[in-house]
């Protein structure tokens, strides 16, 4: 009996290990691991967490499952006499030694390998390798992207406008807030980065190929938290100067004023009587009237 269950148990384990990832790509949103992320520091991620800390939390939890399971089964109440009482012993020197070096050994390796990722990946990249510097300020409930260019991209709540990158260069993203804490989070890129403040974190983005990918603040920061997208979209090099030019154009472009009727009427030619010295009176613009006597 107790074998079948323990069977059942790890037959139900691994049915649902491979069940979970077609239900991902199928868009149910489960997911048994995180994205693999387009940009280079975002699968770094996902080989961290596939090939180092999910087998070794896989493996505690199935032996831990396993023992606590054999454990109710075998040596429940119902297949002892009435009057049977366990063994009584304490302590156990080998034991105790390998359940405390094992576990120690298990996260030493995991916070090696992880410090290692983060100083590689979350730290501010160099200007030397850098192609394209972006300013990302955080409000609450939006985005307001600078580029270097000049002009700004704003994003405001659920119909998110993209922030635009050029494919195959290495983006940096100076991360701000403006009111709250605030965290950009576009999980099929790379993993998330606060923005606070006064204080500024980096992060950056290196994609391959064009696309669109939709992200969200990952940070409760208020009541229209939910409607805080995210949109990134990447072209190819061609395209994003196009766009940057496209965008520096609408930047620039101020509407040519018109004349107001109130002004026009203001600037009526003097009487024949007027003194040659004299000007007129200012216009209800505010701005004075050119004077009517004629140069020296």
């Amino acid at each position: 009996m107790c074998r079948r269950l323990l069977f059942a148990l790890l037959l139900g384990v691994a049915a649902a290990a491979l069940a979970t990832p077609a239900f991902a790509l199928g868009g149910s949103g489960l997911r048994p691991t995180v994205p693999d992320g387009l940009s280079e520091n975002g699968h770094r991620i996902y080989d961290l967490y596939t090939y180092l800390i999910s087998p070794f939390g896989i493996f505690v939890f199935v032996l831990v499952e396993a023992l606590l399971l054999i454990i109710i089964l075998r040596f429940r109440r119902s297949r002892q006499r009435p009057d049977y009482q366990p063994p009584q012993w304490h302590g156990n020197r080998g034991v105790e030694i390998t359940w405390t070096v094992i576990p120690f050994l298990i996260l030493v390796v995991i916070g090696a390998f992880s410090f290692i990722e983060l100083q590689r990946d979350f730290v501010r990249p160099a200007d030397s390798v850098t192609d394209l510097d972006i300013t990302v300020s955080a409000h609450q409930f939006g985005w307001v992207y600078y580029y270097p260019e000049g002009f700004k991209v704003n994003s405001e709540g659920l119909q998110a406008t993209p922030l635009v990158i050029p494919t195959g260069k290495l983006v940096r993203m100076r991360m701000q807030s403006t009111d709250v804490i605030h965290s950009y989070w576009v999980p099929d890129l790379t993993g998330k980065t606060d923005t606070v403040p006064g204080y500024d974190n980096y992060m950056w983005y290196k994609v391959s190929q064009p696309g669109k990918w939709r992200g969200e603040c990952a940070e409760l920061c208020g009541t229209g938290h939910y409607t805080m997208q995210i949109l990134v979209q990447a072209m190819t090099p061609d395209d994003y100067q196009a766009w940057v030019s496209d965008q520096v154009a609408k930047s620039k472009a101020t509407p040519a004023p018109s004349a107001s009727p109130s002004a026009a009427a203001g600037t009526a030619s003097p009487s024949p009587g007027a003194s040659p010295g004299a000007s007129t009176s200012p216009s209800p613009s505010g701005y004075p009237a050119p004077s009517t006597s004629p140069s020296p």
